[in-house]
């Protein structure tokens, strides 16, 4: 078994739920944000719940059971008074490399890091809501669904078409808003191409912020910027030393945002969220 899946063979007890291409040469999308720029507004979650028809939250759900694919957390350099500075830390799931953790422990396949792009999917049709991946996820950015999506009256006209609701008890987290790569993909089709215009896809958050503090891109291809962001000297990634690859790498020039990356020690807390 273990040899079937280096291979990049079906996995036991289901088939692969994405196939491999060599149709064309496979990117590693990722995102860039640029703490310094990042306000804290929320507009990144707003047009993440629009784009991926994820509800308003239920009446009864709290900071643990609601839904968000994006959520921003603020931190603080653990100073008072003067002293004292905050930052703000869009998370969202970090699309690790090919041993994602949260790939290895679903029993149903329902999670696979796509060779063609680098996305983490996720396929809701196959979870049963055993919530082994949440428990696997160091970043803690899937969330669980414990109702079935309601929108107010004249909201659901709303809805975006392109993408499906998701029923109760399945996880749920970013996708890069995989509905707008479709897209993309269609329309270089229909042009005859074989890839997609970088312009073409870009997910909802990176579009929505107004500061620009989120840049997406291709990070096989050294011509883009969030390829070329991730190699700045002041660029770090989140638990960095799991090793599990994440595709989103932040920067920011504050020293002590930069050590938020690491999980502190007890008693040595340095940030606050």
């Amino acid at each position: 078994m273990e040899e079937n899946m280096r291979r990049g063979l079906p996995r036991q007890g289901g088939a692969r739920m994405i196939h491999e291409t060599k149709k064309t040469p496979a990117a590693r999308y990722g995102m860039s944000i640029d703490v310094d720029r990042c306000n804290g507004c929320g507009s990144c979650m707003v047009a993440c719940a629009v784009e991926n028809n994820v509800p308003p939250a239920a009446a009864n759900a709290t900071d643990r059971t609601g839904l968000t694919w994006i959520r921003v957390f603020r931190v603080d350099n653990g100073a008072e008074g003067n002293d004292r500075r905050s930052a703000f830390i869009p998370v969202l799931c970090q699309h690790c490399g090919k041993d994602a953790p949260c790939v290895s422990v679903c029993p149903q396949q329902a999670v696979e890091v796509d060779p063609a792009t680098g996305v983490v999917g996720q396929m809701p049709e196959r979870c049963l809501g055993c919530r082994y991946c949440m428990a696997a996820c160091p970043y803690h950015a899937r969330y669980f669904n414990w109702w079935d999506p309601e929108w107010p009256a004249g909201m659901e006209k709303t809805l975006n078409p392109d993408v499906a609701p998701r029923m109760r008890g399945v996880v749920e987290k970013c996708n890069f808003c995989h509905g707008r790569w479709h897209e993309a993909k269609s329309k270089a089709a229909a042009n005859g191409k074989a890839e997609i215009d970088p312009a073409d896809y870009m997910p909802a958050c990176a579009e929505a912020c107004p500061n620009s503090a989120i840049t997406f891109g291709n990070l096989n291809d050294p011509a883009s910027e969030a390829a070329g962001n991730a190699h700045k000297a002041d660029t770090f990634r989140l638990l960095e030393s799991l090793n599990t690859d994440p595709k989103i790498h932040y920067h920011s020039k504050k020293a002590w945002v930069r050590e938020t990356a690491h999980a502190p020690r007890p008693g040595k807390e340095h940030a606050r969220g």
